[in-house]
């Protein structure tokens, strides 16, 4: 049950809904007549309290609760006073499915077989944020939007379906001109105060939606700011075929969040669509399907007219790092303008781990695009990353710049610790390895154990030097299962020499998806079959005398589906290769180890 615990998408996300202490000093004594900026950035001259409120409805082209009727966007405003006097100024908007709470709601049961083929909550009366008075005394307004099936809006909550996109940008469209609004009277409502100009922004499902608004490459939307944020709903969800759910949250799929988020009055409208939903989303393939497709805003990347400034959590385990990695490229293929910040925290909003530099951050940023400042932000150096020590650094781009692949080999003994070749690939006659797998212990006790027949272990020697990693490793395996369905695990290792770990990254296939996610093939019990998949991407400096290990499962108790124990799984170890993204590539590896 969930009554106790919230959804993982929304954890950081309900911090929008929390009154933080005041981001900005004293009003100025005098009412400024416009914004001021100093050093490239908008500075604090007016009274965050001395604002005008809104609430209104925007109407969607889109009838997602099938009534016959346009879907409603409840939205608030919350502007300065002087837009009443002829100021006109821009927007940062909230889109989110969390201002009215969420319902109770129930997981998937996780303990089952693999799949074989052929086998109510109360409209909150004033939403804030703990932005929201820095904003306002800076010359920002503030929307926010309640998204499509929750609080006070119409409409169906789908899990990033086009309904909810379509829902959200109708606010930018309204903003500019091209929609229409009305107030709880029915009277319209035009937005003369602002304009136009519109930044989106939020944590995990509210930086979600700036990603799916921003693919549809809608006019007004200058600049972007997800954080923790989905770019591809199925890989969210699922993983290579396999159906996954990220820490904590075993059992979570799209029809639960969707009923989660489900909090408008009507309690019966929309139960036909989460049906559909639930029906649509596949938990007994995994493959890629019609309905994630719809939910995958890389498809689209090529659509973004609006900048984006990524934030992403290096040990997010929520929303993982393959979202932020993934949609940062394929801006940068599209030539959009683009910044990226990695932290070493997980799911959270970079306030609370560098408030100070975070915030002239956002600022230049959006003072930058909505405000047209030439204050440069755009010519610096597009990564921040966050080391382990907890010290920043700036650099040209990411993955690091000079970062090579560079394959490593595993080596005989993996039921203890065989070794982990940097140079070559064993040669000789096939060498087969052997495991059953347990879905009943974890990755963290596996890799611990000195011997085990569960899992498979190789290990590179005690590096001389440090090395990092920057991007995605990829596994591949020729493996070989004794029963017609599996789960198949990978984990890169960081072994310290007083003998502790820290899982590095890792990553999950089915082997029935070994020719593609979206299709299913059957798997020949005992036949060896050749499996590629990457492992979550990662920025990462294992230590001078630090080990470097690869280990090989197959389920994961905290991720997967968990079958019945007792399925054994065969690797040959001549045929199987770990690639690494090495920052200074072969030669960086070899002088380490």
């Amino acid at each position: 049950m969930r009554s106790a615990r919230l959804p993982r998408i929304v954890v950081a996300a309900l911090g929008a809904v929390v009154i933080a202490v005041p981001l900005a000093p004293a009003a100025a004594a005098e009412p400024p007549q416009g914004p001021v900026f100093e050093d490239g950035q908008a500075q604090p001259v007016f009274d965050p309290q001395d604002v005008v409120r809104e609430s209104l409805w925007v109407s969607a082209p889109v009838d997602s609760d099938r009534d016959g009727a346009d879907d409603e966007v409840h939205i608030e405003i919350v502007r300065p006073t002087a837009t009443e006097q002829g100021l006109r100024v821009p927007v940062v908007y909230q889109a989110s499915p969390y201002f009215a709470g969420g319902n109770p709601v129930v997981n998937h049961d996780v303990d089952v077989e693999l799949y074989v083929p052929g086998k109510p909550g109360k409209p909150m009366p004033q939403i804030t944020w703990r932005y929201e008075e820095y904003l306002l005394a800076r010359g920002f307004a503030v929307v926010y939007a309640e998204s499509l099936g929750s609080g006070l809006s119409t409409g169906c909550p789908t899990t990033g379906g086009t309904n909810e996109t379509v829902g959200a940008r109708s606010v930018v469209d309204w903003l500019n001109g091209r929609a229409s609004a009305r107030d709880a009277d029915g009277a319209p409502v035009s937005a003369d105060w602002t304009t136009g100009k519109t930044a989106m922004t939020g944590v995990s499902y509210n930086g979600t939606l700036p990603n799916a608004v921003a693919s549809t490459g809608v006019e007004g939307l200058e600049t972007i700011v997800p954080i923790a944020a989905i770019s591809d709903w199925y890989d969210y969800y699922r993983e290579n075929g396999a159906v996954v759910a990220p820490g904590g949250y075993q059992g979570e799929d799209a029809d639960v969040l969707a009923e989660y988020v489900y909090t408008r009055a009507d309690k019966e409208i929309c139960k036909p669509v989460i049906e559909e939903l639930a029906a649509r989303q596949d938990r007994v393939t995994g493959d890629y399907n019609a309905f994630w497709d719809e939910r995958n805003y890389l498809d689209d990347a090529g659509k973004v007219r609006a900048s984006v400034l990524a934030v992403h959590g290096l040990s997010d385990w929520n929303v993982t790092t393959s979202q932020v990695a993934a949609w940062y490229e394929a801006l940068g293929e599209h030539g959009v303008e683009r910044k990226i910040w990695l932290h070493q925290s997980g799911h959270t909003d970079p306030l609370s781990l560098r408030r100070d530099e975070w915030l002239a951050t956002f600022n230049r940023w959006i003072s930058h695009y909505l405000y047209d400042v030439d204050n440069g932000v755009e010519r610096e150096p597009r990564a921040t990353i966050q080391r382990e020590d907890e010290s920043w650094t700036e650099e040209a781009d990411w993955p690091a710049p000079g970062t090579r692949d560079v394959d490593v080999h595993p080596r005989p003994g993996g039921a203890e610790r065989g070794g982990l070749d940097v140079k070559t690939a064993l040669r000789g006659k096939p060498v087969v390895e052997r495991l059953t797998d347990d879905s009943g212990k974890t990755v963290e006790e596996l890799v611990d154990l000195a011997a085990s027949g569960n899992r498979l272990a190789y290990a590179t020697p005690a590096a001389r030097q440090p090395v990092r990693l920057s991007g995605t490793p990829v596994v591949d395996v020729r493996i070989a299962v004794d029963r017609p369905a599996a789960n198949v695990t990978g984990v890169l290792v960081d072994r310290a020499p007083d003998g502790t770990s820290r899982v590095i990254t890792r990553g999950w296939a089915d082997p029935q998806n070994r020719k593609g996610d979206h299709r299913t093939d059957r798997i020949r019990p005992g036949v060896s079959y050749d499996l590629s998949f990457g492992l979550q991407p990662q920025d990462y400096v294992l230590e001078r005398g630090h080990v470097l290990e690869f280990v090989l499962l197959s389920s994961d108790h905290d991720f997967t589906l968990r079958p019945k124990p007792g399925t054994g799984l065969a690797m040959t170890l001549n045929k199987t290769t770990v690639s690494l993204p090495v920052v200074g590539g072969k030669a960086s590896l070899r002088a380490a180890f």
